[in-house]
């Protein structure tokens, strides 16, 4: 059995501040004898208009975090960074940046995912519409990351709305779905708890969404209630407190396999056309 750690934050608009909140969560997570931990989306810095700047900084947040794994000899999802540059290090020239969620061993960056799905919607709260079009690239590729203690496929925050891409994620073999989100305040209310449980009753994998909670600047609020489902889309923890926050929950690769076997979802998948 693993012990893995989902993160809680409310992030800011200051890089370093966010950067003492990031390691104390790290340091928390060790404590508890974790071998992993998850980070919300925009951990790093969330604020409005500031996407591009956060980005040239990329690497150099980047080589910080594999420090602080190697450090604290665990692995990180980082969330997601803003990057100005694709997988194969074409830059992007039209201003847009990517959302990119990295998987960091002790030793090096393991896996990098770029987020498919891009939240463009009308939402009911002080913002109003969202456009993440505008100001990010979308990403193309599935990633599934193999760790000491499982497969990870990595998702973020709205492709959680995608059950076909947990499932082909578990068709590469993923054992774990990380899904760092900044879910809205009104979005998050309605479905982030059903969407992870959902998630994770598609895909019989575990499934590990750290939440970003509370106010960022004066307009937009998220949800928090970071959380952990198991593989048969029970909710092991969550976290309902606000502010910074860390739960820790197991992971047992043969009871998953175990569930699997018992109840072969893929296996019995027919391809039914609409």
């Amino acid at each position: 059995m693993t012990l893995l750690s989902v993160a809680q934050m409310n992030s800011q608009n200051k890089i370093e501040t966010n950067f003492i909140v990031v390691e104390s969560l790290i340091q928390q997570s060790k404590a508890n004898g974790a071998e992993l931990i998850v980070l919300p989306e925009n951990f790093i810095c969330f604020a409005a208009g500031k996407q591009r700047e956060t980005a040239a900084r990329f690497e150099d947040v980047q080589h910080r975090l594999e420090s602080l794994a190697h450090k604290y000899q665990i692995w990180i999802v980082a969330g997601t960074l803003p990057c100005p540059f694709r997988p194969d290090g074409s830059i992007i020239q039209d201003g847009r940046v990517r959302t990119v969620s990295l998987c960091i061993s002790p030793e090096r960056t393991e896996a990098r995912y770029d987020k498919i799905h891009l939240f463009d919607v009308q939402v009911g709260d002080a913002v109003g519409g969202y456009q993440e079009s505008k100001f990010f690239e979308p990403g193309t590729d599935l990633v599934v990351a193999k760790t000491p203690f499982g497969q990870i496929g990595l998702m973020v925050c709205y492709d959680l709305r995608f059950p076909e891409l947990a499932l082909k994620l578990r068709a590469q073999g993923a054992n774990i779905l990380t899904a760092p989100a900044a879910f809205t305040y009104t979005t998050g209310q309605m479905h982030w708890q059903l969407l992870l449980q959902a998630r994770a009753m598609d895909s019989q994998c575990q499934v590990l969404g750290a939440a970003q909670q509370g106010w960022h600047g004066e307009k937009r609020q998220t949800w928090g209630h970071a959380a952990a489902t198991n593989s048969r889309g029970q909710v092991l923890d969550i976290v309902q407190d606000e502010g910074a926050q860390l739960i820790t929950v197991p992971f047992d690769l043969e009871e998953q396999q175990h569930l699997r076997d018992s109840m072969p979802l893929i296996q019995h998948r027919k391809l039914i056309q609409l």
